[in-house]
């Protein structure tokens, strides 16, 4: 998939079972509509874990950086509707990074995705990232995938906990994340074995306490299927 727009806010969480078919009915009737009503919401996406009972990963993406603080996200932000008042406290363990996007190739929406959660080693940031676009630039177009993007967190200095942020306790942050799509899970599978494996990491320049996770789509909306229903 082509990432629309300049930023995006990444997140990652679980939800416990005996939750699980509200959150779904909860987030795609009611809180992806509203995300999607947001000026400068492109697309949000969720995605399911394939090693993690409870896990999720949802995508956002901007058009630009300074959605994350317009007066249309923040208001929603707090204000959160009584079903999304219930549904806050049962996203547990919530890593959340508001980011821009420095790197992106590809296009469409495919079924499988990784995501890999890393940091440069002090003194390497400029030439980790110039290695991590040269290699997204070469998968994207690799049989079996169809994405390759790389994003950097950057949260907005005047970012404060929001209404919803105090419902669900103390977020967690992401520092670099790696997104790698595909419509063929082993092939996407196999570039994490290799050029994403610890030892490519660390020899361009990461820390050794990345993170991988690995996900199926379970549901994409834009602006326009708001617009539609």
């Amino acid at each position: 998939m082509s990432l629309l727009g300049k930023a995006a806010v990444a997140m990652w969480w679980s939800v416990h079972p005996e939750q699980r078919t509200e959150f779904g009915d909860w987030h795609s009737h009611e809180h992806f509509p509203e995300r999607m009503s947001i000026p400068g919401f492109r697309r949000g996406s969720r995605w399911t874990s394939t090693t993690d009972a409870e896990g999720f990963f949802v995508l956002y993406e901007l058009e630009h950086y300074d959605v994350l603080t317009s007066k249309g996200y923040l208001d929603r932000l707090n204000a959160p509707t009584p079903w999304s008042t219930k549904m806050m406290p049962h996203h547990l363990g919530m890593i959340r990074s508001q980011c821009r996007i420095v790197a992106s190739f590809g296009g469409g929406v495919a079924t499988s995705l990784a995501t890999i959660r890393l940091s440069p080693e002090a003194g390497r940031e400029a030439a980790l990232q110039a290695r991590l676009s040269d290699m997204l630039g070469a998968l994207a177009q690799k049989p079996g995938l169809t994405g390759a993007h790389l994003l950097l967190t950057d949260t907005p200095r005047t970012s404060a906990p929001t209404t919803e942020q105090q419902i669900r306790g103390k977020d967690s942050t992401a520092d670099w994340i790696v997104l790698l799509s595909g419509y063929d899970a082993d092939v996407v599978e196999d570039v994490i074995a290799g050029q994403f494996s610890a030892s490519s990491l660390q020899a361009a320049g990461a820390r050794e306490n990345f993170i991988t996770g690995r996900y199926r789509l379970a549901f994409t909306m834009t602006p326009q299927d708001v617009a539609a229903v």
